[in-house]
């Protein structure tokens, strides 16, 4: 499989004027792959995004000739497109070199989208539709995302209706995951960053953010969760100052992570968000829930933690 990823991306920059020797891809790629776990399309994006930096190559297709599309019709990175949608909601944003960040939807579907600080665009604001010209699209795990860069366009333009893709799921949190409480994002595409790195753009100082990845369990059914920090702050009153106080106190941040674990773990709450990639439910709702669903089989798994 490596060899294959390798001669496609050989093929690309070869398209794009440049030729780089199909051993040196190979090895970018098997150190990603095999020795890292990056998944395949993650590590061959990784790569074509270093070379075309690095060797500052132009890209095949450019902004000016993006096409309209829907939100459903986004399945691959990568990607220019215009977009005509409603920004459904806005994310809380601490991250100086993003301007915004969210989701927006049409009558496909909804999409995160990132609004980076140099691109100088307008203010968007929740519930308001728009036309977005030349976007690029984005992937993480599976999950899609579009970027709003210097190219971009921003018009306003008549209401967009959007579908109602949100799902509403009740039970108990059966485990909180890694990678939950403080953490610190790329200040250049707002990843998580992992041991102080960046998959795309190396050693970062980072900005701090807060989120939960848990898993909620209804007796029947787990559902992977995904809350940001205004939904983590409304939940456990724990918010990014907080949390750096008392991982700086600590001298370690696994104590944000352990307090999140102590308020949430084994409480019952109801939960309401896209699902995105198939599996993770994005919150854009949380409340407390009663304990109307099957109780004995979620208390087996909590106590088996």
């Amino acid at each position: 499989m490596v060899k294959e990823l390798a001669k496609e991306l050989r093929s690309r920059f070869s398209e794009m004027g440049a030729e780089v020797p199909l051993k040196e891809i190979e090895s970018k790629l098997d150190t990603l792959i095999n020795q890292y776990k990056v998944p395949e399309e993650e590590a061959k994006r990784t790569v074509f995004n270093q070379y075309t930096r690095d060797l500052k190559l132009q890209r095949p297709q450019t902004g000016s000739d993006s096409a309209t599309v829907k939100i459903k019709d986004i399945i691959k990175d990568g990607m220019w497109v215009s977009l005509k949608a409603k920004v459904v909601q806005l994310w809380e944003n601490d991250n100086k070199s993003i301007s915004q960040i969210g989701l927006l939807g049409d009558d496909t579907g909804t999409i995160k989208f990132v609004s980076f600080t140099k691109s100088d665009l307008p203010m968007l604001e929740e519930d308001k539709s728009y036309i977005f010209k030349n976007l690029v699209t984005d992937s993480w795990q599976g999950r899609f995302s579009v970027k709003l860069n210097k190219t971009s366009s921003v018009v306003p333009t008549e209401d967009v209706e959007v579908a109602d893709n949100d799902t509403t799921f009740t039970g108990a949190i059966v485990d909180i995951q890694d990678g939950s409480g403080l953490i610190k994002r790329c200040p250049e595409c707002n990843r998580t960053l992992v041991k102080g790195a960046c998959v795309d753009h190396g050693k970062q100082e980072g900005e701090y953010d807060l989120r939960v990845k848990a898993i909620l369990d209804n007796g029947h059914i787990a559902q992977e969760i995904i809350m940001n920090q205004e939904i983590t702050y409304k939940m456990t009153d724990i918010d990014v100052k907080t949390a750096k106080k008392m991982a700086m106190d600590a001298v370690d941040p696994g104590v944000v992570f352990d307090e999140i674990k102590r308020i949430m773990l084994g409480k019952y709450y109801t939960v309401k968000g896209p699902v995105l990639g198939s599996r993770n439910l994005i919150v854009k709702e949380m409340s407390p829930a009663k304990r109307d669903i099957d109780v004995d089989s979620i208390v087996k798994k909590v106590e088996a933690i």
